[in-house]
């Protein structure tokens, strides 16, 4: 008993996920920085492929060992350190729910802004917290003022929550959708760049851009749209669900005016996790998705009105960053990059094997695309799965037609082995 009452007045007077009694720090900091002085003379590259290092953190996961879960992509599994966090708040939120979530754990929301804020390199007063990038991009999609006849520019690569959510502005107010179409992968910048330019108008407003494109994993050249759509006036959101968290940069270094993203994705949050990021002098004339009694202040919490909310997955949130920071983004990124390639390059060269996607460290990551000559993307994912066990996710969007492929920091070699071994022999199979 007297443990518990130390931990509800350490949560009243600290958030527990950044105080010196956080989850992270009794289960796992010491293991992490055991390893972490061990290779602290290696590069992020080197460090890339030191296995040693790596089983430290896969350890920290609870994946199910008797499937090869590589749909990471999609969401990935937090570590044990955030499932525990957001059990523990969720337990002690239930002793008395009024008390404890508007009480004790509201107080851990300022502190988790300025953490989120850090790691994107923003001001905290520009960072609002919600539950996927969906939420967070209808949010500005939905907050401007656009009148009919008004153009937005997107692409058909986009997520189609994004793209519905414009055609359902076009429907209802009569602006104009424009999309582009692109052939992946692309490794010229400027084919990129222009294609935006060119579908510009004098009634261009806007232009929505996928930093990381779900399907195939391109990395787009946001930072040359932006220059070149400032230049012409017009305002850029950005689609970061699958950057934050994976590549090693900071939100302002894209220049974009609006960002949202998921954090149940490569920051390994809880699931149903995600960040706004509206620069501050816009923050006043966007409208919020949801009603507030203040809607054109330029506070950023106007855009957290959400009701009663999940204050556990909020803790489990500054779990993430703690587990994401002992990593360090650099070496996340190299590691996650390396991993791609590890497979990609072993099945490139075979016969009827075809890649989506560049291997090339400036137009990729995480995600990579592959495919096999005669066979249905659906059937690849099929067989992959019933004969080795292997999860993947079939992509049939637009020209692109393929599996997508996503390893996490938890993934491993024996695992992307067995992957390798599998196209292979479908590969041969097929002939």
């Amino acid at each position: 008993m007297e443990n518990r009452r130390n931990f509800i007045r350490q949560l009243t007077v600290t958030a527990g996920a950044f105080s010196t009694t956080s989850l992270f720090n009794q289960l796992f900091a010491k293991d992490f920085d055991a390893a972490a002085k061990r290779v602290k003379n290696l590069s992020a590259q080197k460090l890339a492929t030191d296995e040693d290092y790596w089983t430290t953190i896969q350890q920290a996961y609870t994946v199910n060992p008797n499937i090869i879960n590589l749909n990471n992509g999609g969401v990935s599994p937090a570590p044990q350190v955030v499932q525990e966090a957001v059990e523990r708040y969720n337990k002690l939120s239930n002793e008395g729910p009024s008390y404890f979530m508007w009480g004790i754990l509201d107080q851990g929301r300022e502190p988790l802004r300025k953490k989120l804020s850090e790691l994107g390199g923003c001001d905290a007063e520009e960072i609002a917290i919600n539950r996927n990038s969906t939420e967070a991009l209808n949010t500005i999609i939905y907050g401007f003022n656009l009148n009919p006849g008004d153009e937005v520019i997107g692409a058909k690569q986009d997520y189609p929550n994004m793209i519905a959510a414009w055609k359902q502005r076009a429907e209802r107010n009569g602006i104009i959708y424009k999309q582009l179409s692109f052939d992946f992968p692309i490794e010229d910048d400027q084919v990129i760049v222009e294609a935006y330019e060119k579908a510009i108008s004098p009634n261009t407003k806007i232009i929505h851009v996928t930093h990381i494109i779900n399907w195939v994993g391109q990395i787009m050249p946001v930072k040359k749209i932006v220059q070149m759509a400032h230049a012409h006036g017009i305002e850029v959101i950005c689609d970061g669900a699958h950057s934050f968290g994976l590549l090693d940069f900071k939100i302002p270094d894209l220049e974009c005016d609006y960002f949202g993203t998921s954090l149940h994705k490569f920051l390994s949050a809880p699931i149903g996790s995600g960040m706004l990021r509206i620069k501050k002098e816009k923050i006043e004339k966007i409208w919020p998705l949801l009603c507030n009694d203040k809607p054109h202040s330029a506070d950023i919490r106007k855009f957290e009105t959400l009701g009663t909310r999940s204050f556990p997955i909020e803790q489990g949130i500054g779990e993430a960053l703690n587990f994401h920071n002992a990593i360090g983004a650099k070496r996340k990124e190299e590691r996650i990059r390396y991993l791609k390639n590890y497979w990609a390059e072993r099945v490139k060269d075979i016969p009827g094997v075809q890649l989506h996607t560049s291997l090339k460290a400036a137009y990729s990551c995480a995600i990579c695309g592959v495919s096999i000559d005669g066979m249905e993307a659906a059937d690849l994912s099929t067989a992959l799965f019933s004969k080795y066990k292997i999860h993947v996710v079939p992509i049939n969007w637009e020209n692109i037609h393929c599996v997508r492929v996503t390893p996490h920091v938890y993934t491993t070699l024996q695992d992307l082995d067995t992957l390798v071994d599998a196209i292979t022999t479908i590969a041969k199979e097929k002939k």
